[in-house]
């Protein structure tokens, strides 16, 4: 299925921006040319996760895996343009599912392992999806039985297919499925793959992002579109064929796929994979698996430095690079791992959207400057990033609409080019509010320009009412909908605060109905229990006022809850 105006992919690839090579395409050639060699490594502790032991997967062993699981989808009826949802951790199996995906031109929906029914319903009626993937359990939570149980309440999801142990009624164990893939079973699955013509413009992904919306959004990406993040991600890190690639960030949106999956066919390396974020098992790993490149939050990169016993044996000659973002890196820390180790910290702001604005040494060589500061991809500037013309960012007044051309003035963050994508699914009215009239995204996060050129960017806050907690964006707007469903609320509004290691944490603010009232635990069971939500989402800083704050036209003073709030006191 394409989705991208074809004036869009014909501006793309005139530019050679874009070309005509799938990510299966990439898969294939590596798979020709280096059959044995490492590939796929599972986490070390696989089997608390998801049971069973870790793999170690070859490119043909790979390569086998992915014709069995095309030919199982081909046996249950999925063909190209319909959707699978995938409920996978970061072991071998989820990128052989993208794989096989991809092949026959199924549209891959990820999952994060925290969603529960609430938000799989959703996604389920939103796309239409035929099947899911998932495992019987992840922890120890019954992943399995639980998107069965979604069947009665989404007619579309007729097959689910289950790793694990055992196998819940109404499910398919998917590994005896493709243990038991016939030649013939295989041949039909070929067939498939060759009729559906797959193009570099077709949708690969369907990616879930929150927003001001009370409900994710959709966003698709091609082919064309993880390639050319996948690329940025490659050319910050100065990545080489053949490196090694530690993950530990959930492979399910931009972050995790662009990095690690995209990047892994990119460079024909090995994709060792990290999940549940385990600091003792990320530490080895590094160390055993003679890693070359990882990301980390700012806050364990700051740890690690502190407790230099925790890096000792670990290889930084080889380990030249490791990525950070959702929060503001340190100075010291940056310059740190530069001048001490030889390492250099490449600071990430992105989006599902497409935002991609890497700060690496090679633009940003000043540690002070590139713990703060993106470049300023614009005309006028030139950058040693690929991306520096393949991308455009403006900052423009929200109230006015009016380009910021001065520096300290805070402006939307809006931009257009090759890595943005085309509109959210299934949405034509988000849309329009999503982009500006001369096609601008609108990306919702405030910037103001910086340096003695103005070349910089620097992040100042956001203007969507959303919460990053440890990565995962959350909506506010969906949190209080849940929260004023409580018998005891009148009326809610969710903040973020701020947290060292998280970057923010669920605040709520609420009043309660006259007579009435609910403890912080109350409210959490009914949020996992009554309303099915992630346990991600539940509320961390329960505080009681009697109104909530507003403005003379009824609107909620968010700017006033977020300053009631002590970081120091959240917990």
């Amino acid at each position: 299925m394409i989705v991208i105006p074809k004036d869009r992919i014909r501006e793309m690839k005139s530019k050679g921006w874009w070309g005509d090579q799938t990510l299966d395409d990439l898969f294939l050639k590596h798979v020709a040319a280096m059959p044995d060699a490492e590939a796929l490594i599972d986490p070390i502790n696989a089997a608390d996760v998801v049971g069973g032991q870790p793999d170690r997967l070859t490119w043909r062993q790979t390569a086998h895996a992915v014709d069995r699981l095309v030919a199982v989808l081909v046996a249950h009826g999925i063909r190209k343009d319909q959707v699978v949802v995938i409920q996978l951790p970061n072991i071998a199996e989820l990128s052989i599912a993208y794989l096989a995906c991809m092949r026959l031109g199924v549209i891959a929906s990820p999952a994060p392992v925290q969603y529960r029914e609430s938000e799989l319903a959703y996604i389920i009626e939103q796309t239409d999806a035929v099947a899911a993937i998932t495992a019987d359990r992840i922890g120890k939570h019954a992943h399995g039985e639980m998107i069965v149980a979604l069947k009665s309440r989404c007619p579309t999801l007729k097959s689910v297919f289950v790793l694990g142990e055992t196998c819940p009624a109404g499910a398919f164990d998917l590994e005896p499925l493709m243990d038991g893939v016939t030649a013939r079973a295989h041949k039909a699955g070929q067939k498939a793959a060759k009729a559906a013509q797959v193009t570099a413009d077709d949708i690969f992904t369907l990616c879930w992002t929150s927003g001001t919306e009370a409900q994710p959004k959709g966003v698709p990406r091609s082919h064309n579109e993880w390639i050319i993040m996948g690329a940025g991600v490659v050319d910050a890190a100065d990545l080489h064929p053949g490196a090694r690639l530690l993950n530990p960030f959930p492979m399910v949106n931009m972050a995790g796929i662009s990095t690690a999956f995209v990047g892994w066919l990119l460079l024909g390396g090995v994709l060792i994979q990290h999940q549940p974020f385990d600091l003792q098992i990320l530490l080895r790993q590094i160390r055993e698996e003679r890693i070359d490149y990882t990301v980390a939050p700012p806050a364990i990169l700051n740890l690690l430095l502190q407790n230099e016993a925790l890096l000792e044996g670990i290889d930084f000659k080889r380990l030249k690079s490791i990525g950070s973002g959702s929060a503001p890196l340190s100075e010291w820390m940056v310059r740190t791992f530069h001048e001490k180790h030889g390492v250099q910290i490449v600071n990430y702001f992105g989006s599902n959207e497409g935002a991609s604005f890497p700060s690496s040494l090679k633009d940003i060589p000043d540690p002070a400057e590139r713990a703060t500061l993106f470049p300023r991809l614009a005309e006028g500037y030139r950058w040693n990033s690929m991306l520096q013309d393949r991308i455009q960012g403006r900052l423009v007044d929200p109230d006015t609409d009016q380009e910021i051309t001065v520096a300290g003035q805070p402006g939307e963050l809006r931009i257009k080019g090759a890595t943005v994508f085309s509109g959210y699914w299934r949405a034509p009215d988000m849309n329009a509010r999503a982009f500006d009239a001369d096609g601008w995204f609108r990306t919702g996060d405030l910037f103001e320009l910086s340096g003695d050129r103005l070349q910089y960017l620097k992040f100042v806050g956001r203007l969507k009412d959303i919460v990053i907690r440890g990565g995962m964006n959350i909506s506010s707007e969906e949190i209080e909908g849940h929260l004023v469903a409580h018998p005891a609320v009148a009326e809610a509004a969710v903040v973020g605060a701020a947290d060292p290691n998280l970057g923010e944490r669920l605040a709520a603010f609420v009043v309660f109905r006259p007579g009435q009232t609910a403890e912080l635990g109350e409210i959490n069971r009914f949020l996992t229990t009554e309303r099915q939500v992630a346990v991600y989402k539940q509320i961390e800083r329960l505080e009681t006022l009697d109104a909530l704050p507003r403005n003379p036209v009824g609107k909620v003073l968010k700017r006033d809850l977020r300053a009631r709030l002590n970081p120091a006191e959240t917990v």
